[in-house]
């Protein structure tokens, strides 16, 4: 009997997605596990599995469509030598990559023919491109064929790296064939999923939260010392070992901060304050095409070790694309560190629902005033910036005075 595969919902929030490309084709065996597409959503692609067996009968959304709808159907699964439904039709609600070709119902004993493939690539032959997540977006930006390219990854697994190796062999390959050029070489590149949904939730942010900042400068000195030894004590390898970065530490004080000052670990609503027991740390985490923040949940109750190897975890894995929902939405306060690229100072956004952010720049050398005699401290400026809905001026002022004590006098993060 022939069965509907429709667009899946990969989050609570998800209504639309892209449908960024198909691992199967038409007349393809399907087995329950199969990974049979890839979508698009705001913060990731993820990957569509299969849950039932039988054969691709009809793919009904192209490669390449946008504001495909959840509970859309997509394709159409049937059995071993059923043929595809007639009174079956392509969902036109959707914005495509190319105009959808006429598909004809499947033959009982032959496979069904498969949509008709971009120009530049019908010489080649159809089969899976094994390639990671993030180098197919780069691809499909940059106009990049992947049959052509050679993998150097895990069992030939084509990744970032082998994407980028082709651009600087072809550096015109990403130009947007039609996208407009100016005279001073100028191109389009149209706007990823994510990138639509970071500009529309930042607009909002900026134009509907009323932001409040406050800033402090910390020394990091003490933070620095203890973070040497405690690395020297790591194992060499095995599953213990670690090694703690500046920034797992400073998760760790946040989470600290917020327990002492619970007002910051907040959400406003239109009826009530939220005040979260947990303190669910996001990360800010820079991709080619735009931000992710992923979650180091309970950080207040994790041991710098356990953020460490979960943040460095969660990091790799957003990079690839590999993330859970539940591993990037939620949070109940973000941090964003933008000290390795030397910023003296910044002030972050806003990530709704949450209402407060921590911006860190980098930390430099200067001169500070300890008691009645100059010293020399690593020092980094911090802003704080609020939702003054929820977070008085007070209240940030606290937060970052708990903030500073923990980093200063660092051994509160390991007792």
């Amino acid at each position: 009997m022939a069965t509907e595969i429709l667009m899946p919902a990969l989050s609570p929030t998800m209504t639309e997605g892209k449908l960024a490309r198909w691992l199967k084709k038409e007349g393809d065996a399907v087995n329950s596990g199969d990974v049979l597409a890839e979508i698009e959503t705001d913060k990731a692609t993820m990957e569509v599995e299969a849950i039932e067996e039988g054969i691709l009968g009809r793919i009904l959304i192209q490669e390449g469509a946008e504001g495909v709808a959840v509970n859309t159907p997509i394709a159409i699964l049937v059995e071993e030598g059923e043929a595809v439904p007639d009174n079956i039709d392509t969902p036109n609600n959707v914005a495509s990559a190319a105009p959808a070709t006429a598909s004809q119902p499947a033959a009982a004993s032959a496979p069904i023919a498969t949509q008709a493939a971009p120009a530049q690539r019908a010489n080649k032959p159809v089969g899976r491109v094994v390639a990671s997540p993030l180098a197919r977006r780069i691809a499909r930006q940059k106009n990049i064929d992947l049959a052509a390219l050679k993998g150097t990854g895990p069992n030939g697994r084509i990744v970032k790296r082998d994407v980028e190796a082709a651009l600087n062999k072809a550096p015109d390959a990403g130009q947007v064939a039609s996208a407009p050029t100016a005279s001073g070489g100028s191109r389009a590149v149209p706007h990823t999923t994510m990138r639509k949904v970071i500009a529309r939730r930042l607009s909002e942010s900026k134009s509907t939260i009323p932001h409040f900042y406050v800033s402090i400068d910390v020394e990091l000195d003490a933070l620095l010392a203890l973070r040497s030894q405690l690395n020297a004590m790591s194992p060499a390898e095995g599953a213990d070992a670690f090694k703690l970065s500046v920034n797992d530490m400073l998760i760790k004080a946040s989470a600290v901060a917020l327990k002492q000052v619970p007002e910051v670990n907040s959400s406003y609503t239109e009826d009530a304050m939220i005040l979260h027991e947990d303190a669910d740390i996001s990360v800010a985490v820079s991709l080619d095409d735009g931000l992710i923040t992923p979650i180091v949940k309970q950080a207040d109750r994790k041991s710098l070790k356990d953020i460490s190897q979960e943040a460095k975890d969660l990091i790799s894995r957003a990079r690839a694309g590999k993330l859970k929902p539940e591993e990037f939405q939620g949070g109940t306060f973000s941090i964003s560190n933008m000290g390795m690229y030397g910023v003296k100072d910044f002030a972050a956004i806003v990530n709704p629902p949450q209402a407060a952010i921590l911006a860190i720049a980098a930390g430099k050398k200067q001169a500070v005033v300890k008691g009645n005699e100059l010293a020399i401290a690593t020092v980094i400026t911090v802003t704080l910036s609020v939702d003054h809905r929820v977070v008085d001026g007070a209240a940030a002022a606290r937060w970052l005075s708990a903030f500073r004590a923990a980093v200063e006098s660092p051994l509160s993060l390991v007792l």
